[in-house]
């Protein structure tokens, strides 16, 4: 891929999906691109970007962005701020609320979702509670695998065997062990595509809490602003965001306050 094929594809990622990737990320974007053009039968990089542009459907520009977005991922990744929602959702509770809405604003491959739907469960045991996730990602790949709720065993180390056994079947692919979320908790979720950069997004909210993690650091400093924006709109009052150890949103808050290190509130 030569450097000019290659800021034409940056740009094209900037202006669809607010990722802003650095000249040093040449090497990924061939690769990633590559990948996507054997399965399209194609040899040149220059004729694949003619395709992406050509597309006015638009579905060719957004197999593009599944090809160069990163998905990382874990359950319980971060785990205090499972346990900082669960002692939230509990107090809530206790003062009387009966409704709790959470949005996984970048939900990958959907470990995040789960996890949170598993620590409602077990925080939440008044009946009556109206508890509902929206999970949303900009790739439509990965939405799939969230909706099938299927994991490699290797996926759910991190999930005590007890939770895994209440609210994962085990089953097997093949002789491979695979872990499918139950209905109970798939139940609690709703996926859909959603661009953060481009905002205002269709959510009436209010959200109690929003989970915004580790994908601002793929956004400049105008993306990072706006997406704050609507979260704070987003958000009720007294409701939390709350985005990646490695985050640092100081200059860029909108209407929030820090509770503690990646944990925010809105007034």
């Amino acid at each position: 891929m030569d450097t000019k094929t290659f800021e034409k594809f940056r740009k094209i990622v900037y202006d669809k999906s607010g990722i802003t990737l650095g000249p040093s990320k040449e090497a990924l974007v061939a690769a990633r691109v590559g990948k996507r053009m054997r399965t399209l039968g194609m040899q040149d990089y220059r004729q694949y970007l003619d395709y992406v542009l050509d597309d006015r459907s638009g579905d060719e520009t957004v197999q593009l962005l599944d090809a160069i977005s990163t998905n990382v991922t874990s359950f319980y990744r971060e785990p205090d701020h499972f346990k900082f929602l669960a002692a939230a959702v509990r107090k809530w509770i206790a003062q009387g609320q009966r409704k709790l809405r959470i949005w996984s604003a970048a939900s990958s491959t959907g470990e995040e979702p789960y996890t949170i739907a598993m620590t409602l469960l077990e925080a939440v045991k008044e009946p009556g509670v109206d508890m509902k996730i929206l999970a949303t990602d900009i790739s439509t790949r990965v939405l799939r695998i969230c909706t099938a709720g299927a994991y490699e065993a290797a996926k759910l180390t991190g999930v005590p065997a007890e939770l895994r056994d209440r609210y994962f079947e085990a089953c097997r692919d093949g002789g491979d062990l695979r872990y499918v979320a139950r209905q109970r908790l798939k139940n609690l979720i709703t996926f859909g595509r959603l661009n953060l950069a481009h905002p205002p997004y269709p959510m009436a909210g209010p959200f109690d809490v929003v989970f915004c993690r580790n994908v601002m650091i793929y956004f400049d400093n105008e993306v990072r602003r706006r997406l704050l924006t609507e979260v704070g709109r987003l958000l009720r009052p007294g409701g939390y965001l709350l985005v990646g150890h490695a985050e640092s949103l100081t200059g860029m808050l909108i209407d929030l306050k820090i509770v503690r290190p990646s944990i925010y509130q809105r007034p």
